[in-house]
This record gives structure tokens, C-alpha cells and sequence, in this order.
């Protein structure tokens, strides 16, 4: 895809967040929803049948929440190094 193509999809979905965004008067309530599932993925992932007492599932939950973090760190710092970028 051609350059300008790019930017002016980058201009487009700009547009359309900034339009959304500016409507909105609560912008938790918008994204709870997302926050919940978010939270509910490393909730799932540490212990999918919910066998495990809530304060060991939650303590779990928070070294997932990390882990993923670090990792998503790991390879930010890993591409830039890649490309040059320090």
C-alpha cells in the first residue's frame, strides 16, 4: 500500500476516535466494558475453572498482568534495537 495511502488512513481513524471521544461524557463508563474483559483475560488465563480462593486468583492474576507487560517490553526493546532506535 502506497504511503499516502497509509497516512491518510492514520488521518481518517484520528478523525473518527477524536469525533467519538469528543461525544463522550464519561469516558470510564466507555471503556469499562473493555477494561473488564481485559482483566477477565488474566483472570481466565491463571485459573480458567475458578477453583482457586479469590485472593490467590487475584494475586495470580496481577504476576500474569505483569508478565504480559514485561514481555510486551521485552519486544519493544528488541525491534528498536533491530531498527537502530535506542
Amino acid at each position: 500500500m502506497p504511503t499516502q495511502d497509509l497516512s491518510d488512513r492514520f488521518l481518517i481513524a484520528s478523525i473518527a476516535a477524536n469525533s467519538r471521544w469528543a461525544q463522550e461524557t464519561d469516558r470510564a463508563a466507555a471503556t469499562r466494558p473493555a477494561r473488564d474483559a481485559f482483566e477477565r483475560r488474566f483472570l481466565d488465563e491463571v485459573d480458567p475453572d475458578r477453583s482457586l480462593p479469590d485472593g490467590e486468583r487475584a494475586r495470580r492474576a496481577e504476576n500474569a498482568r505483569k508478565a504480559y507487560f514485561h514481555r510486551l517490553a521485552l519486544k519493544s526493546a528488541q525491534a528498536r534495537r533491530r531498527v537502530g532506535v535506542a
